[in-house]
């Protein structure tokens, strides 16, 4: 079985603008797929830089000078670039979102396909799982969380039912987890499921907060004419992708100077989300909600009227 079948691959590399002699990041290296194209593009003096928190991606890396990996979160570019004495770097690309591998893989615990513990822990190092934020979380808390992150449209229903069963016993299985869903569950069963499932994936990895990391260290770390490629699968992700381009923070906060003029810290290299084609999502059913957006940095002083 594949690792993982990158998602608008051709499309990506081809809006990263690749210089022979550049220097890369693929911040979420997964199987490897976008790295292997970009390390294609590169000469000999190119260098490709690449994160990745999951241990199981690392052994799909393969002997090559040019690329290092960091088995680390990519929240954390700025920091492993300097160790390696890099400050500024010609293009990033993230693939967000969960691989095929993981989703496959019954004890990780992202599936509702398979019964396994509540993990969905994107690395092991970290503590808190999906057991845990279903038994510690107040009903508030689950209730945002389900609306926030799974758009769940009866969330207080849920966070009720999950509060009220945790109160006989913990819960510790998917299939735990499934018996309530089944109770309380409106419309689709798969689709209800998903975006319950989601949420609380999101949840566990700070997905949001580790994203906002990685946009905003984005500015800082690319060089005037860097691209920047994004590719997102959730509404909240895209939309902080989108105010990074559009005012430099996640915050959508346009900063002007003192005669009036706005600062655009990157150029939109295409106004409305690229998305993959019928025959792409034919082949790959997980890049039905994929969409890419691409900015170039521009100059520091950069301000328009």
């Amino acid at each position: 079985m594949e690792y993982h079948l990158p998602v608008l691959a051709k499309q990506s590399i081809e809006e990263m603008s690749i210089k022979s002699d550049g220097i890369y990041v693929d911040a979420t290296f997964g199987g490897g797929g976008h790295s292997r194209l970009i390390l294609e593009q590169l000469g000999p003096e190119g260098r490709l830089f690449c994160f990745d928190q999951d241990p199981d991606a690392r052994e799909n890396l393969w002997e090559d000078e040019r690329l290092t990996f960091f088995p680390a979160n990519f929240r954390y570019i700025e920091r492993f670039l300097k160790m390696e004495g890099v400050r500024k770097v010609d293009g990033i690309l993230a693939d967000l979102g969960v691989s095929s591998h993981q989703f496959d893989t019954a004890e990780r615990g992202f599936s509702f396909r398979f019964d396994a513990k509540l993990d969905m822990r994107m690395s092991q190092s970290g503590e808190v799982t999906a057991a845990t934020v279903l038994n510690t979380y107040s009903e508030s808390e689950l209730q945002k969380m389900f609306s926030s992150y799974g758009e769940v449209r009866n969330s207080k229903t849920l966070a009720q039912a999950i509060v009220a069963a945790r109160n006989s016993r913990a819960l510790e299985t998917i299939q735990d987890l499934s018996g309530i869903l089944d109770s309380v569950g409106r419309g689709p069963k798969n689709r209800y499921y998903a975006q319950v499932f989601q949420a609380i994936r999101m949840e566990v990895n700070e997905e949001v907060a580790v994203l906002e990391d990685l946009l905003s260290a984005s500015v800082n770390v690319l060089k005037e004419k860097g691209r920047l490629v994004v590719i997102s699968y959730h509404s909240i992700e895209d939309r902080l992708v989108k105010k990074l381009m559009k005012a430099g923070n996640v915050d959508g906060s346009v900063e002007k100077d003192f005669y009036g003029n706005i600062y655009r810290p990157f150029k939109l290299i295409s106004k409305k989300a690229i998305i993959p084609d019928d025959a792409e999502i034919k082949e790959n059913p997980r890049a039905r909600s994929a969409k890419m957006r691409v900015g170039e940095r521009t100059a520091d002083q950069a301000l328009e009227k």
